[in-house]
């Protein structure tokens, strides 16, 4: 199944999105951390609020970048490209996460490579499934607008 919304999203929903996409994500991280990385409540929540800062400036950039090549281009969001978006984006953000993770533990590198890379499968998914509902949603707004 294609989606055929136009790729323009306003920075308001740009801003909306990211709040969303970040808040639940904030309450699911919290309680795998606490069960992946034996970390204490309070770590737990500093690591997650933090990283979910940096999470949703990215999630701002690379979809204003995404969007802009997908109207460069014209390419529809099928499935595979719905896959690529969301490895890209985890990819960008395990970069960022990767250090500091490994700073506020005080684990090795390596150790938070482990523990994100954990988080990515688990949120590789996340990223998939709520995009394609927000865009099921966007899409239904829409269609109701037009149809008024």
């Amino acid at each position: 199944m294609q989606n055929h919304l136009p790729p323009v999203r306003s920075t308001k929903e740009r801003v909306l999105h990211a709040i969303v996409f970040e808040v639940a994500a904030n309450i699911l991280a919290f309680i795998i951390l606490i069960i992946m990385a034996s970390a204490a409540p309070a770590q737990s929540a500093l690591l997650t609020v933090v990283s979910s800062t940096l999470a949703m400036g990215w999630n701002y950039l690379f979809n204003l970048m995404f969007d802009r090549i997908q109207r460069q281009k014209g390419f529809k969001k099928d499935w595979r490209v719905r896959c690529l978006h969301a490895i890209m984006f985890e990819a960008g953000l395990l970069f960022l996460l990767i250090p500091f993770a490994a700073w506020w533990l005080d684990i090795t590198l390596f150790s938070a490579l482990k523990l994100e890379c954990g988080l990515v499968i688990f949120f590789l998914i996340y990223t998939y499934l709520f995009n394609l509902i927000w865009d099921k949603v966007r899409e239904i707004k829409i269609n109701d607008k037009s149809n008024t």
